[in-house]
């Protein structure tokens, strides 16, 4: 389900998209993961996919970020790889923050992961009335099955 979204299979159609797109559409989709949760007064099971979907997203924002930045190291465009690493490095450093409490389900310290999150995710802009949908569904599973 997840790994469907982030590779542009969906509804069994395969479409070919760029890491930029795919960046884009995981940014758009946590920052409305994170608005989901905040809405909650407490968490249940539909937090537990929330959660588990951005650190999921993180963790692939975080590989597509090296696969760009080994193919441009690969034409020797070092400065622009490293460059885009370090734009880019928070995402591995916060997923690996966060993996463990979402896991650990320690949801007040989860808020101020998802805070320092979204900060960085300030420059995307989501409509209310978007069409994204909820990839989130079924990602709990998936984090744990990871483990």
């Amino acid at each position: 389900m997840v790994a469907d979204f982030i590779t542009g299979n969906i509804m069994g159609i395969k479409t070919v998209e760029h890491g930029t797109t795919i960046r884009n559409r995981l940014c758009k989709t946590i920052i409305l993961a994170i608005r989901n949760l905040m809405k909650k007064r407490e968490p249940d099971p539909e937090s537990l996919d929330l959660a588990a979907y951005i650190v999921l997203a993180l963790e692939n924002i975080a590989e597509s970020v090296d696969s760009a930045a080994t193919a441009w190291e690969k034409r020797d465009y070092w400065l622009k790889a490293d460059r885009f690493r370090l734009e880019w490095a928070w995402t591995e450093g916060l997923s690996e923050r966060l993996k463990p409490l979402v896991l650990s389900q320690n949801w007040v310290a989860i808020i101020p992961e998802l805070i320092a999150i979204a900060q960085h995710l300030g420059k995307f802009e989501i409509s209310e009335r978007n069409r994204l949908g909820t990839p989130w569904l079924g990602s709990w599973e998936s984090l744990n099955q990871r483990q």
